[in-house]
Formats: C-alpha cells, sequence, structure tokens
C-alpha cells in the first residue's frame, strides 16, 4: 500500500518500530510526545520527508497527514493545553521518533518527559515541554519556546528566541543576529554571543534565577541591567555601576549603542563578561629556525604564569 493511499483513508497508528517515507510534501510538522526523544533535521528543498520510529512502548502513536501538515502524536495529547497535561498516570509511554523535513518546514514539537533535539530549520519553530531538556541548533527562523522546568540550550540559532519557563534554564552558544526575549521565575540564563551579535536586542527577566552574559568585543550595545539584592560583575569599563543598599545597575553605551541590552533579577547575580576578540593563529617558519628538529618541530613554549589573571577577566565586581 503506498503512502498516498494510507493518508487519503485514515491515519496510521504505529504499534512497533517502523520508517515510513513520505511521498507528499511537507509544510508544517507537528508532533507530540511522551518520554523518550524526538529529533526533527532540516534538510534541503525538494527532499522527501521521511519518518523512523525506532522505539516504542504503551500505547501506539497516531501518524496522520493534511494539506501538508504531518502529525506524530498520541491521540490524547492535544496540542492546545499542552502545558497542563501534568497527570502522571498518563506517563508511562515513550518513544523514539526522528523526522527529517525540509528546512524552510514550520515545526512545532511538544514533549512531556522527553528530550528534542531540532536542528537545521530555517521555519518557525514551536516548542513546548512540561520537563526534559532540549536542545536547538542551527536554527534561523524565529523561535518560540515555553517549558515548566526543561532547560532550553540553543546553539548558533541566528532567528528571534522567545523562551517563558517557570525553572527551566537558558543556555545560548555562539548566539547572534536575532533578538531575545527570556522569562523565568527562578531558572538561570547563560548567554554567549558571538561577532554576528552587534546590534541585537536583549531582554531577560527572571525572579531568583542569575544571568551572565558574554559579549562580542567590540561590543554595540546600550546596557540598563539591574538586580535587587543580587551581585554584580562587570568586565566593560565603558559601563557605570551604581546602586546601594543591596540593588546595583550596570547601564552605558557600548559602541555606537545600536543594540539593546536589558537583564533583570530579583534576587539572582547579574554578570557582563567580555568575549575575547578573534585572534588569527599566528604562523611559524619551520624553514628559517636553525634550532628546529629534523621535522621543523620547535622546543614547547614556557607554560603561562599560573598567577596572571585571565584576559577576559572581570574588571569590576560588587
Amino acid at each position: 500500500m503506498s503512502a498516498r493511499t494510507e493518508w487519503s483513508e485514515r491515519p496510521i497508528q504505529v504499534a512497533e518500530p517502523r520508517t515510513l517515507e513520505i511521498e507528499e510534501p511537507v509544510s508544517a510538522l507537528q508532533v507530540r510526545l511522551v518520554g523518550g526523544t524526538v529529533n526533527v533535521v532540516g534538510t534541503s528543498e525538494g527532499s522527501p520527508a521521511r519518518l523512523e520510529i525506532s522505539e516504542l512502548h504503551g500505547p501506539p502513536l497516531t501518524v496522520s497527514y493534511r494539506k501538508g501538515t504531518l502529525t506524530i502524536a498520541y491521540e490524547d495529547l492535544p496540542w492546545r493545553g499542552f502545558l497542563k497535561f501534568l497527570d502522571r498516570k498518563g506517563w508511562n509511554r515513550g518513544a523514539v521518533v526522528s523526522v527529517t523535513v525540509p528546512a524552510a518546514t514550520r515545526v512545532e514539537v511538544g514533549t512531556v518527559g522527553a528530550g528534542a533535539v531540532i536542528s537545521g530549520i530555517s521555519g518557525p519553530t514551536d516548542l513546548r515541554g512540561v520537563s526534559g531538556d532540549s536542545t536547538l541548533v542551527g536554527l534561523t527562523g524565529p523561535v518560540r519556546a515555553d517549558t515548566v522546568t526543561g532547560n532550553i540550550e540553543a546553539q548558533a540559532v541566528t532567528g528571534d528566541l522567545g523562551f517563558h519557563s517557570v525553572s527551566g534554564e537558558l543556555t545560548v552558544i555562539d548566539g547572534g543576529g536575532g533578538s531575545v526575549r527570556a522569562e523565568t521565575v527562578s531558572g538561570d540564563m547563560v548567554l554567549d554571543l558571538d561577532r554576528t551579535a552587534k546590534g541585537t536586542d536583549l531582554n531577560l527577566t527572571t525572579v531568583s534565577g542569575e544571568i551572565a552574559i558574554r559579549l562580542p568585543d567590540p561590543a554595540d550595545a546600550r546596557v540598563e541591567a539591574n538586580t535587587a539584592s543580587g551581585t554584580v560583575s562587570n568586565a566593560f569599563d565603558d559601563l557605570r555601576v551604581s546602586g546601594q543598599w543591596g540593588a546595583k545597575r550596570i547601564t552605558g553605551a557600548l559602541g555606537a549603542g545600536t543594540g539593546t541590552l536589558k537583564a533583570t533579577t530579583v534576587s539572582g547575580g547579574l554578570a557582563l563578561l567580555r568575549r575575547p576578540a578573534f585572534e588569527e593563529p599566528q604562523e611559524t617558519d619551520r624553514d628559517n629556525d636553525p634550532g628546529d628538529g629534523p621535522h621543523g618541530a620547535t622546543e614547547p613554549a614556557a607554560p603561562a604564569d599560573p598567577t596572571a589573571p585571565p584576559a577576559d577577566a572581570e574588571k569590576k565586581v560588587l
């Protein structure tokens, strides 16, 4: 039976490991999973979508296709009100789902106690998780991530990123290009921005979580960061640290001030760090060094002074 005939008749109930080649064009993907892992990978346009369910226990997964939307989900797990699915009686299930779709596909992934990895997507991505950690890699489209306790790690994500959580943590590695809007109650936020992040808009808010941001050097942003009772670290001479009686603020402009950095935490610590400027590796002239060995190897350099402060050490700590 061809895939096209199956879709036209009824959804497929998958109760054991199975691989499906999707002949129809896929413009949207919806995955709702309890337990296990979901992997979504974007491929070149024109490539067919592919679904692999490699592990499965508990009730079957329902796979359906309708008007360009491929859905893999448990029937009793709706997308609307997804974050309210907290009844652990329904958690005794799980699956390992891997999906390959065209990069421009709109992706919606919901997980309960499951991990998720989404990579190479240029279309919009919407991630909702009750618990379970998720990793986003190389996404260039807008991203929205809402969790209860799940942590989010975003690597080389250049699209706009919105993050909302109760106690989940946000980690951004090599971030740049898009804006970041993040709100948590108790989750920490760590952002490491690359050189393409100049002019980026950041707006981070948490009640008791800590905020650490490493900016490229030279940076380009107008800064307004404050904490009511936490500690403050600042690595930039152009910024001013002020405040008393526990409340402290970091304000000022870096570079032309075209970007915006706003960060607020009530009781958590606040740190603004400097990312070292990129340096080209030094070339060695092995042919003209009379002290070289038979293969041009030189003596190892003397170890650095362990008492010397690191190059990007905080300039001010209050």
